[in-house]
């Protein structure tokens, strides 16, 4: 057999038993990478845990803590940047790429954790910014000035005059963070582009140096051992080419939603500054860097992409054709698509909206939430944490957790005195400011009933912490018989059972309150079944295919009167509000 002939049948075969892993492989010990089913848990660091007392948490208190992860059942951590920063948007923008933040420890600190992570068989991810840097970094100060090397490393143009004799910037176009996305810089007499905060100046990606600068820092740190990184806002890396608009950037064009003015992100459609084609052909380029690592080291790195975009545009980043994208592109279904007003109904569509549209052999993935986006227990309510962990570990695919959601932490308040969030900062608004801020998502992790919670022996702490955390902590909850802590516990053991690694899945709005889902793998069944509504209902689990008799309790919410290995009958379920049941067919 030719040697193009082989490669073509050894594809076929690769194939075939993909798909028939998906479904009822007769061997459950089908090889998987690690990244394909794994659990990541999300560390905002400066919110984990303090080793030193100065209030603001950092790496060794992320090593402290590593065991912890462990015994959750997580197989790797993400953290949020640790990259040296002004931390004007807390490590989002980078003033250093390839040296740690010094309040959070050194490089040998970090060195330190990679090794005790890799000792407990937990691979660490980072955050990587991509989209800009900091103002206060050499770079931008340098083509501030006009360097000859770095002159167009950022987004440059010149302003106009408007009608009243002042300076203006080139077009409408809104920061994400509101006001104009245009600063003026008098060192070089035109304005930067910055689609977040002042401080966060855009990189110029038509620019092959820059291109060229990132790819060296992604792979300046998957060799020092992190097993991958989180591309952030990488829908944000191309702008439209003025060249193709008479060399001045166009106007976007209004939203006219109403009750938003022109400071308001929301008040344009962004067609020009985000989305654009090109991005999709640059997230090509750098997943280039993460397979020549893991060809090399024979690791999988895995590259994830963060896009707050529509689903259509979030699984182009899978890539297809030839064109390899991101292994892992965020999906946001559970974050942005419901809401406390969402019904069993909404449930199903958002999940198989996303599953609909990933790409067939791609891996989906689930979470709740992160550093920007409200915890459960506050943007629902505290009694359907647990519903929302089996969602996020139970169904196929990938799961992420931020630190917190697996004992319920709620939101914390941070008044207007003591916010530290720039989006919030600019809304100039101390009544309002409460509804973007994304500080409460900040609030220490609550390790105790102690002092701030056990997050720090300081007695002042970077954010307040949350009200209320004497009762809800670690400690509380892994001393408790039932707690939210338990349950999550519970479903990552479940988790690594054939019928959710490589399991079919089947889901079912039973009524406008209780959504279910089956998975098998041959003849290991499984349904969970959730009622989403604070009503009382009976439910008929045997309108699933293939599903009847008896059915056993193998994880239960902490407020359910059900407990491991009860039984219950398929055809008579008789669920109380907010229940949440994990429950295997008997054989």
């Amino acid at each position: 057999m030719k040697d193009d002939e082989l490669a073509i049948w050894s594809s076929l075969l690769i194939s075939v038993l993909v798909i028939t892993a998906n479904g009822r492989y007769e061997n459950s010990n089908v090889k998987q990478d690690w990244w394909e089913t794994a659990v990541f848990y999300q560390i905002y660091p400066r919110s984990f845990m303090d080793s030193d007392g100065d209030g603001i948490g950092d790496l060794n208190g992320i090593t402290s803590r590593l065991e912890y992860l462990k015994e959750l059942g997580v197989d790797a951590t993400w953290l949020s940047p640790i990259f040296k920063s002004p931390m004007n948007d807390f490590g989002y923008d980078v003033s250093d790429y390839y040296t740690i933040q010094p309040e959070y420890g050194s490089m040998e600190d970090f060195e330190q954790l990679l090794k005790k992570a890799t000792d407990l068989n937990i691979k660490v991810v980072l955050d990587f910014v991509i989209n800009h840097s900091s103002n206060e970094s050499d770079w931008f100060i340098k083509s501030a000035n006009r360097d000859e090397y770095y002159s167009d490393w950022y987004i440059w143009e010149n302003g106009h005059m408007n009608d009243k004799g002042q300076r203006s910037p080139p077009n409408n176009w809104i920061s994400v963070f509101r006001k104009s996305a245009w600063t003026y810089m008098p060192s070089r007499d035109q304005y930067y582009l910055h689609q977040f905060g002042s401080g966060q100046p855009d990189f110029n990606f038509r620019n092959p140096v820059v291109v060229d600068e990132m790819k060296s820092a992604i792979k300046f740190w998957l060799e020092k051992g992190v097993a991958g990184m989180r591309i952030n806002a990488v829908n944000y890396l191309f702008e439209i080419d003025k060249d193709s608009y008479g060399g001045r950037y166009p106007n976007e064009p209004l939203t006219g939603k109403p009750g938003l003015g022109p400071d308001d992100y929301g008040y344009l459609e962004h067609i020009y500054t985000k989305d654009q084609e090109e991005t999709y052909e640059m997230v090509s380029q750098l997943r280039d860097i993460f397979d020549a690592i893991t060809i090399r080291d024979n690791m999988t790195r895995v590259m994830m992409t963060e896009a707050n975009t529509n689903v259509k545009n979030a699984v182009k980043y899978y890539g297809g054709g030839v064109h390899a994208g991101s292994q892992i592109p965020f999906n946001y279904a559970l974050v942005d698509d419901l809401s406390k007003d969402s019904d069993a109904r909404d449930f199903k569509f958002v999940i198989d909206h996303w599953l609909t549209y990933k790409p067939l052999h791609a891996h989906a993935n689930w979470m709740t939430g992160n550093h920007d986006k409200s915890r459960v227990a506050s943007r629902f309510r505290t009694e359907l944490v647990d519903a929302f962990n089996m969602l996020v570990l139970l169904l196929p695919g990938i799961a992420f957790t931020y630190m917190g959601e697996e004992i319920g932490m709620v939101n914390g308040f941070v008044p207007w005195s003591e916010t530290k969030d720039p989006q919030a900062c600019n809304t100039d608004d101390p009544v309002n400011f409460i509804d973007v801020s994304r500080d409460p998502v900040r609030t220490p992790f609550q390790w105790s009933n102690g002092k701030n919670a056990g997050f720090s022996t300081n007695d002042i702490t970077w954010l307040p912490v949350a009200e209320g955390f004497e009762h809800l902590n670690v400690a509380a909850q892994r001393s408790a018989v039932r707690s939210h802590y338990q349950v999550y516990r519970t479903l990552t053991s479940l988790r690594l059972r054939p019928a959710f690694r490589l399991g079919k899945y089947e889901s079912l709005a039973l009524n406008n309150d209780v959504f279910a889902f089956k998975r098998w793998y041959n003849d290991d069944t499984y349904i969970v079944v959730i009622n989403v509504g604070r009503t009382y209902h009976v439910v008929n689990l045997t309108v699933f295919d293939l599903v009847f008799g008896q059915l056993e309790v193998e994880a239960s919410s902490v407020l359910s009167s059900r407990t491991y290995s009860d039984n219950v009958p398929a055809s008579y379920l008789d669920l109380a509000g907010d229940e949440a049941l994990v429950l295997r067919m008997q054989v």
